[in-house]
């Protein structure tokens, strides 16, 4: 699934090659990507206008909006983009050459199909914008509210992680995934984040100590700046041992498979292993009295 550095990409493709080119049709057919809008609502809010700017909160991505051509003064509305599972933006240019930003295309096999365009942005000069969407899990939709998303995890500040990671009784893998708390961290990225901070992601939040909490938020700072660099979120160190019998790669200890937070989860059975940092805990707890 696209995550924070895959939309990011995204976004970064439509602020180079989309803005400020002239909508003159809109194919908004597909009524499960563009709910709950009727088909031609869209095409009626966007062509005569230009996408004016890209903005991006955690996995939600925006669009602005010009004011009509000849219309009344006044941005449009905006576009809100979501990628879903496996999304990503198709931008051609004026002489058809086509930039692909999202969920990268080489994880995809199979020869593209024009049915999985499930919603185009026509350009005057004659290129295109596109959600390519094989699984048709994006969203497309008018003003989109992002009020309930927390802070993006790649501006978030210390004192702000330090408050909102440790708030609770969940554990922290079911943290590091509230979009609510702290929006753009995924699956791949959250068990990377664990696994580079050494807390074992089943560990309850409320028992973080100090220190955690400084792993964690150094550990989601080089998280997102590798994944970014490297291409997307499936670029993590412990990719290709979150599988039977892989090891972690920095101890060579056997990875350890299971359900925290409601998802699929790797950690290290030697270095996050959460019995072991709990008898850690109430033995230090028993050392202070």
């Amino acid at each position: 699934m696209p995550e924070l550095p895959e939309v990011e990409n995204a976004r970064r493709l439509i602020a180079d090659q989309a803005l400020g080119r002239r909508i003159v049709a809109v194919d908004d057919a597909d009524t499960f990507v563009c709910r709950p809008h009727s088909p031609g609502e869209l095409r009626d809010a966007l062509t005569g206008r230009m996408l004016t700017a890209a903005h991006r909160r955690g996995k939600a991505m925006w669009c602005e909006t010009s004011e009509l051509l000849g219309g009344p003064p006044g941005p449009g509305p905006d576009l809100g983009i979501h990628l879903g599972m496996s999304g990503r933006i198709v931008v051609t240019s004026p002489d058809g050459e086509a930039a692909e930003g999202g969920d990268p295309p080489g994880r995809d096999s199979q020869p593209r199909k024009a049915e999985w365009d499930r919603f185009t942005l026509e350009f005057a000069d004659g290129g295109r914008l596109a959600l390519f969407d094989k699984r048709r899990l994006g969203r497309i939709q008018l003003n989109p509210d992002i009020g309930a998303l927390g802070p993006d995890a790649g501006q978030v500040t210390r004192a702000e992680f330090r408050v909102l990671i440790t708030r609770g009784t969940t554990t922290v893998k079911a943290r590091l995934l509230d979009q609510s708390k702290i929006a753009g961290v995924g699956n791949l990225l959250a068990d990377e984040i664990a696994w580079q901070a050494k807390v074992p992601p089943a560990m309850p939040v409320s028992r973080l100590r100090r220190a955690d909490v400084d792993r964690l938020y150094r550990a989601l700072r080089s998280v997102l700046a590798s994944a970014m660099a490297n291409g997307g979120a499936h670029t993590g160190d412990i990719i290709a041992a979150r599988r039977p019998g892989g090891t972690c790669p920095r101890d060579g200890a056997e990875m350890r498979h299971g359900t925290v937070g409601g998802r699929s989860t790797w950690w290290c059975s030697r270095e996050q292993a959460w019995p072991a940092a709990a008898s850690e805990l109430l033995s230090e707890a028993a050392g202070r009295r």
